[in-house]
């Protein structure tokens, strides 16, 4: 008699444009380097299929989203910077070339570097009880990434509170600081997400994809520089949707009055 197929610690299903990703990991969706690399390797696949305009990603059950770099690896030895496949820790923050947003369905907890994916995604929805934290400080460890990406998000007192001093962030609370766009209860998590995603598609991919792009290369410049690089031709993202069938159907779309049939062209 032969047992049960083992359940995957990261199963994807595509849904028409949506790529929904669970992380499966019992009991804290802990990731490990292998179950990293599983998750860059899925998101790479999302970059590159032109059929797919958005991703979502959740976790298993209702406790936690993830509870980041798993633990029990690390007491096996494995190395804090290991191999976590080309997106870095997670699958997609670091992935290069992605152009697509993703959101996180967060459905319990996000602890450590399961945090710091949230703070990496475009788009996030969390449900009721949903917590954020950042434990790494009192383990004698640095929250790396978080490092980076908190401070530009918060207002500079609560980001160092969440860093360096423990401060749990509940899903009000990340709603209130512009952490998260929508809290739903457990139930309807995953329906907000979806209706979120689906008010994506409903843009020109070229379009959101410039977006991105020009959000990723001047974000951290001044503002003339920024401007500068804008009008500099160096934007491939940008420069495709201004050439692109697309830009001129919206417009005619707007006027005869129907939805427009975006081409990604």
């Amino acid at each position: 008699m032969t047992g049960a197929a083992p359940v995957p610690a990261v199963a994807a299903v595509v849904d028409g444009p949506v790529l929904e990703v669970t992380l499966n990991r019992p009991k804290a969706n802990a990731i490990d380097a292998a179950t990293s690399r599983e998750l860059s390797a899925v998101f790479a696949r999302f970059r590159d299929d032109p059929a797919l305009r958005v991703a979502i990603l959740t976790g298993a059950g209702d406790r936690f989203f993830s509870a980041g770099w798993d633990l029990n690896a690390a007491a096996a030895g494995e190395e804090f910077e290991s191999d976590y496949g080309e997106g870095g820790f997670g699958g997609f923050g670091e992935l290069p070339g992605l152009r697509k947003p993703v959101i996180c369905a967060v459905n319990g907890m996000a602890v450590g570097g399961g945090f710091e994916i949230v703070l990496a995604a475009d788009l996030v929805v969390a449900a009721e009880g949903a917590r954020f934290w950042l434990p790494e400080a009192a383990l004698g460890m640095v929250a790396d990434v978080a490092s980076v990406r908190l401070p530009r998000m918060l207002p500079p007192a609560v980001a160092n509170e969440v860093l360096y001093a423990g401060r749990r962030l509940d899903a009000s609370e990340a709603l209130r600081w512009g952490l998260v766009n929508a809290v739903a209860g457990g139930d309807h998590l995953l329906a907000e997400a979806r209706a979120l995603a689906e008010r994506v598609v409903q843009a020109a991919p070229l379009s959101v994809a410039a977006v991105i792009e020009i959000g990723a290369r001047t974000g951290h410049l001044p503002l003339p520089e920024a401007f500068g690089l804008l009008r500099s031709g160096e934007l491939a993202a940008y420069e495709a949707m201004l050439a692109s069938e697309d830009s001129q159907e919206g417009p005619r779309a707007f006027t005869e009055g129907r939805w427009p049939r975006w081409q990604g062209c």
